[in-house]
């Protein structure tokens, strides 16, 4: 694909945003080409997805301004509905992905970001929502995911408000990023934690990711009430006997067949 790539690394799936000339800013192709690369996706052999951007400025600029602006209010509705989309099928895929923020990550750059499962920076990086600034609202998230990421609406909305960029050791400080590394040292160790990811059970994690996801949005009652439906799945899979079984050995080599 021309603006999207993606290859294998092992276990592990890897995405980069391919448009440097323009800080790899999300435009109708980007979004589509990522659906695309989505849909690609092989469940059974992959475990683990990371999401990045070409070159060493940035993880993604923001949407296209140049694009949005001569949107009309019906156009700007279906390009706010096709992001929206889009990061929430990330948010909810099955596997879990990581943002490795390579530089700005601005606007929709951020809020991508916010819809993946972990966030790690280098230190270059810069996180913001200038969209105030441009006269319109964050339109891909960034308004609910914030500050739910976060856990403060104050510091949420002094971002959204003020358009306020924030560096990387900020980001680490208010929990938008878990770990900031050295630009050279970024995607290595991005691709480090997703093999230590792929090493688990497959279903298990993708089962923790549901109850983590789908628990958020219950009262806390509901929410272990579905953490004990979901644990008690996993006795069903033969992933949970070869765990078990290994442990009982005392053996570290395991099998699992994502069955």
């Amino acid at each position: 694909m021309a603006l999207v790539s993606y290859e294998m690394k092992g276990q592990v799936g890897l995405i980069t945003i391919t448009r440097p000339e323009a800080l790899n800013a999300l435009n109708r192709a980007v979004l589509r080409e990522l659906n695309e690369i989505l849909d690609a996706v092989n469940l059974e052999t992959t475990r683990c997805l990371i999401i990045t951007g070409a070159g060493e400025k940035a993880f993604i600029a923001g949407a296209d301004v140049a694009e949005m602006s001569n949107m009309d209010e019906s156009e700007a509705r279906i390009f706010s509905e096709t992001g929206n989309a889009l990061f929430r099928r990330i948010e909810t895929f099955p596997l879990p992905v990581i943002a490795a923020i390579n530089g700005y990550a601005l606007g929709g750059g951020n809020e991508l970001a916010l819809s993946c499962d972990i966030r790690l920076c280098s230190e270059n990086a810069v996180f913001g929502q200038p969209e105030a600034g441009l006269g319109i609202t964050p339109g891909f998230g960034g308004t609910q995911r914030l500050a739910r990421v976060i856990g403060s609406t104050s510091k949420a909305k002094e971002l959204l408000f003020t358009c306020r960029n924030i560096r990387a050791e900020e980001a680490l400080q208010i929990g938008l990023v878990s770990c900031v590394y050295r630009l050279e040292e970024l995607l290595p160790e991005a691709l480090k934690m997703a093999d230590r990811i792929a090493d688990n059970a497959p279903i298990a994690i993708r089962t923790i990711k549901r109850a983590v996801n789908e628990g958020l949005d219950m009262p806390i009652a509901e929410a272990i009430q579905r953490e004990v439906d979901l644990f008690s799945k996993c006795f069903t899979t033969e992933d949970q006997k070869e765990g078990m079984q290994a442990f009982m050995e005392k053996r570290k080599e395991k099998v699992f067949k994502n069955r």
